[in-house]
This record gives C-alpha cells, structure tokens and sequence, in this order.
C-alpha cells in the first residue's frame, strides 16, 4: 500500500506515468520536461501561459526549473521497485526462481530478462538471424496482438487506405497489395501529430471557456454589488418618506385643530351676537304686544314705524355667516396633503418621469406599484383632473393682449383695436371661455410680473362698461387685488384689507359651487389662506383677470375635485 501511495505521487498529472526528468513551475507543481514543453507549445499565441493542474496564469512563457530532489526520488523508487518487477511479468526462462522480464520478443513470443535477453541477441545469431530491435518490446503479455492474425508475422506497417496495422506478408502477397502503406513508426508520429493538434485546440477552447467563466463571476459579482447599492438607496429613500410622512401627519393635524379652534372661536362669538339680537327680539315682540292691547288709536298710530324691527337681511347675514364659520378649510386641508405627491413625485424621481401638467411622460420601464400608491393617495384625498382653462379674447379690452397659448394676459400700450361687441370690456380685464355651474376646482395665476392685478371670478352678466364693471366692484364678482403695493380682497364695493408682508406671487383660486364658497390662497411656503367668500350662487361662473401693468399667465389649467364621503 505505500508502494502505491509513492507511486501515485511520483505520477505526471499530464502522461498518467512516472516522472522522467521532472521540473517545476512557480505554482510549485511538478511536470516531465517533454509534457509540460508540449503543453506550452499548444498556448503559444493564447496570449496567456496557465498550468494544468491550477490554471495560474502567466504572460510570459515560463521558465522550467529541473527538480533535482525529485529526480533523485524517482530514481532511488526506480532502483528500489523497477517497472519490471510492477507489471508482474517474468521471464520465461528463469525457471528456478521468477526474475522480472526486460524485454518480450515478438518473435519467440517469450518475455526475457537482461541475462538471457544478452544470450537470445548475441549467443544466439543463427538462430536469431532475423531478429531486430523492431522484435523487442517492453514486457507484455498480450503478445498475440502484435502480429498479424493471418500470417503470425510481426505487424510492421500501416495501411492508410484501410486504417489498419498490417505484416509483410500482407503489404507484399495480401490483400493490402499496393495499398499505400507507412512504417508504423512514421505512421504512429504522424497520428501523433494529429493529437497535438486537437490537443492544441481543444486547450484553446478551454481557455477561452475558462475566461468566460472568469468573465461571468465578474459581471454576478458587479450584478450583487449593483443590487447592494439599489438596496441601500431605496431602503435609505423608504426611511426619509417614513420621516416625511410623519411630518405631513403632524402639519395636516395641526391645521385641522388650528382650524377647528378658529371655527369654534367663530362660533362661540356668532352665539353671543345671536343671543343679544334674541333678547333685543324679545323685547320688540313684548312692546309690539303692548302696542297691540292699547285701545287708543291716537297712541297707537303715534308710535314710531315698526317694519325695521323685523329685518330679514340681518337675519339671513347672521346665517351667511354661521354657515361660513361651521365649515373646515378643506381646500387648505387638501393643499397641505398635496405634500404626499410631492413625495411620490419624489420616488417617481429615481423609478419614472411624470408631469402633472398637461403633459404626461410615461417611461417604459415604469412599475405599476408606484403608479398605485399615487392612485391610492389620489383617492384617499381627492379625484383630480387637469382640463385646460384659456382666457376669451372676444371678451379682452383693447389695452389687453392675449398669448397665442390663451394663457397671457399684457397690458399693452399699443391700442389693439378689437372689434366692438357687447361681451368686451371697456376696462384692462377678460374673463375665462370656460364656465364653472357644478362641482368642486381651483387654478392657478402666476401675477409675479405684474405690478397691479385682479384675481377672481365672476358671473356672465357682469356689466361690460359702466362705473361697476370691474371685478369685485359689483355684486357680481369676487377677487383678490394688488393695487399701490396694497393686498385685499373686494365683493360688491367692499375691500377687506389684507396684511402688507404677504408673499404673492402665485394665486390660487378654490370654488365649491354648491357650497357657495370662493377661496383665495397665496402659494407661499407655507401656503397662506387669504379669504372665503361663501354667497349662494345663481349664476355660473367665469375666471376673471384685470391687468393693470406688466402680465399675469394662467398656470398649467383647472383641477376638479371631490370630497371623501
């Protein structure tokens, strides 16, 4: 057993035989001088040199260091156990005791050892006259299948036409005659030649499969590492919405119990009034019952006129405003959740381009799951959908010029000359083509490049000259105004001034139709509520523009929006 085991580790990994003039590469494996030299042969022109048993690449062809201690290895399990003595065969002679055959000759069919091998080429010549070294091969017992099985002659030549090994008797008198015949050697060296060949290429293939696969495990390794890094960014993108949700929690709460205190406040102030106009209504009801029991006409037609003492109007401004201060601010409400988009706009940012204008980028390689949560929020707050609202140029003054787009109202000093009609203005203002009878919707104005405007609404049948055309001059109309670096909003003659250190560069415009409410709001950060108008609205409504220097450019067009139930 420790015979083998030597023996197994004295074995080239590349002939599968016992090392003949062993060197080592600098890997330290150990190679027979003529396999390795074959082996760098084939990787010439590979452009690299790698070694059979670990694949260590060089670039240059390496230099093959003789191993001297191996050799000296090999030579003493040589000199110990011969290759005679391993392959178990005898010679045929030595009868007395078995002693290791060195030779078999193919002639006698005999396995000799060095002694009678001597006396079987020298002794011997007549009877060994034919003889040669081609007789003599390594000791084998398969003797039979180095002669021909026709002539028992020995097999010395090649027939390339039939691929098969053939005697002199079969070259000369056989049926190869005047076949194309070679000597077996230069036969076998030819074939030999063939081998490296494949051997050459086949290790080529190898390599270039070995590269490939070096190749993959480089891109899975950049593919893991690209995954690493997306992980890390959604995980970190996911943290920071967590945080920002949080957030918008704290400032939509707030707002609604800022809000909810202001209504309450409202309330409690309205009650107090409507509890002194009670007791004053009390009073007038006893006196007019007085009145009613005196029997003397003269008294009774003396006293003062009582028809104020039931004034309608004041009772249904005191409704107006219970109303108007019983409701929640939705659309500042909704205005601070417009946040949550913005924070998805913000994951849209790293996954897929989308504009909320009237354009729509769809990116092919968008998800649906992120178009979800937006669809989600979209109906957790409101329904919204953008529509194009362009201004009426047949309404527009002559000192109005109006964008190619209907979107840009100028004042101009260059007399425009429109035809007369009765729906045009004779002041700098114009009102919207499109008319608002329904529902729930905002907009926006840019006013930044203006030094006086007039943002509001108004119903159709506002006067178009006249003292009380303007918007919000009138009974007709409501808007918000910047005039001699002065903000305020005016309904019907009445201006309500606003504080001078508001930011207002953009006006948003709120209309619930059926709760007869007009908000104004300044897009400021944070967005600042500047008024609401609430009236019951008998007409329908139209967005209405006075310029009064500079322009002022409706922004993107009409949002419609609905109420969670």
């Amino acid at each position: 057993m420790a015979s083998a085991d030597m023996r197994q580790e004295l074995v080239c990994s590349i002939c599968l035989s016992i090392y003949t003039d062993p060197v080592t590469l600098r890997c330290g494996h150990n190679f027979c001088r003529v396999c390795i030299d074959r082996v760098l042969d084939t990787q010439e022109g590979a452009g690299a040199y790698t070694c059979p048993e670990c694949r260590a690449e060089c670039q240059e062809r390496p230099a093959l260091q003789r191993n001297i201690t191996l050799c000296n290895i090999v030579e003493s399990f040589l000199s110990t156990r011969p290759d005679q003595e391993e392959t178990g065969i005898f010679c045929t002679y030595c009868v007395d005791s078995p002693v290791p055959a060195a030779k078999s000759c193919l002639l006698c069919e005999a396995s000799l050892c060095d002694k009678h091998l001597r006396l079987h080429h020298t002794c011997l010549p007549s009877r060994n006259a034919s003889h040669q070294s081609t007789s003599y091969v390594n000791p084998t017992t398969a003797l039979g299948n180095r002669k021909c099985s026709v002539h028992k002659k020995i097999l010395e030549y090649y027939c390339t036409e039939d691929s098969v090994c053939i005697c002199v008797s079969c070259r000369l008198d056989g049926e190869h005659r005047g076949h194309l015949v070679e000597m077996l050697d230069e036969a076998s060296e030819k074939k030999e030649e063939k081998l490296r060949n494949v051997l050459q290429k086949l290790t080529r293939k190898r390599a270039e499969a070995e590269k490939r696969v070096q190749s993959l495990q480089e891109s899975r390794r950049e593919d893991q590492e690209i995954a690493a890094g997306v992980i890390e960014t959604v995980t970190a993108l996911f943290r920071d919405i967590r945080r920002q949700l949080e957030d918008l929690e704290k400032r939509v709460l707030s707002e609604i119990s800022r809000q909810e205190q202001r209504v309450s406040l409202s309330v409690s102030d309205l009650f107090q009034q409507l509890e002194i106009k009670k007791d004053e209504l009390s009073g007038k009801m006893r006196h007019i019952e007085e009145l009613c029991n005196v029997s003397d006409p003269v008294t009774v037609l003396q006293e003062p006129d009582t028809g104020d003492l039931c004034d309608t109007e004041d009772t249904e401004r005191h409704d107006t405003q219970v109303r108007g201060a019983g409701d929640l601010d939705v659309g500042l409400i909704s205005e601070t959740l417009h946040t949550l988009s913005d924070i998805i706009t913000g994951i849209n940012t790293g996954i897929y381009v989308q504009e909320d204008t009237d354009i729509l980028l769809d990116v092919a390689t968008a998800g649906d799951t992120e178009s979800d949560i937006m669809t989600g929020i979209n109906i957790g707050i409101y329904v919204q959908e953008a529509t194009a609202l362009l201004l009426d140029v047949t309404t527009a003054s002559n000192n109005i010029q109006i964008s190619g787009d209907r979107k840009t109202a100028s004042r101009s000093r260059i007399i425009q000359n429109h035809p007369v009609t009765p729906e045009r203005f004779q002041c700098d203002q114009v009102i919207s083509s499109r008319r608002f009878s329904s529902g729930r919707h905002y907009w926006e104005v840019d006013v930044s490049k203006s030094v006086g405007w007039m943002v509001g609404m108004c119903y159709p049948s506002i006067d178009r000259r006249g003292d009380q055309l303007h918007i919000g001059f009138n009974n007709k109309s409501w808007c918000v105004c910047r005039y001699n670096n002065q903000y305020s909003v005016i309904h019907d003659n009445i201006v309500i001034q606003l504080p001078d250190n508001i930011p207002c560069d953009r006006v948003r415009v709120y209309l619930d139709y059926e709760a007869g409410q007009i908000s104004f709001y300044s897009l400021c950060d944070p967005i600042r509520h500047l008024h609401t108008y609430t009236a019951a609205l008998t007409e329908p409504l139209h967005a209405a523009l006075w310029v009064g220097g500079g322009c002022i450019t409706i922004c993107g067009g009409v949002r419609s929006w609905e109420k969670l139930p």
